[in-house]
């Protein structure tokens, strides 16, 4: 079972959506909080669902269950909070979500979880995805 990770800042709409198609994603489960920004661009939910059809033919779908609180991201981003801080308090947050029980595994098998950060070293979808590979075991994560 594969796994992949993209986040969507520092790329051009041509590298996202290259990559993606590249990788042979079947759907993108986007694990934001917030995906309705204006600051999100081409990543925006409702745009992003067209563009994924109409570019890749891959299907889109919202996980907030995999997204952190409110709260965890302001301390984090507005309020500078440690990285070590936010992993902890999302790694709690996942487990009381009980997500390797309440996530079907075949919502994620060829799958990839999108996020804002351009780098998943510090990011959220990089610890969703090692969640799973820890509870089920049998996971290839691969971030494009």
């Amino acid at each position: 079972m594969k796994v992949y990770t993209i986040g969507f800042t520092k790329t051009s709409a041509e590298s996202f959506f290259t990559r993606l198609q590249k990788a042979g994603v079947k759907k993108l489960l986007d694990v934001r909080l917030n995906n309705v920004s204006q600051l999100a661009g081409f990543a925006k939910k409702d745009d992003l669902r067209y563009f994924l059809k109409a570019i890749c033919g891959i299907e889109y779908a919202h996980r907030p269950e995999l997204a952190p609180t409110q709260e965890m991201l302001d301390a984090y981003k507005k309020e500078g909070g440690q990285w070590a801080d936010y992993e902890k308090r999302f790694l709690e947050l996942m487990a009381s979500r009980r997500i390797e029980h309440t996530v079907p595994r075949e919502a994620i098998d060829g799958a990839c979880l999108l996020c804002s950060e351009d780098k998943p070293h510090h990011c959220h979808r990089r610890l969703v995805a090692e969640v799973l590979k820890e509870k089920w075991g049998d996971l290839e994560i691969i971030h494009l």
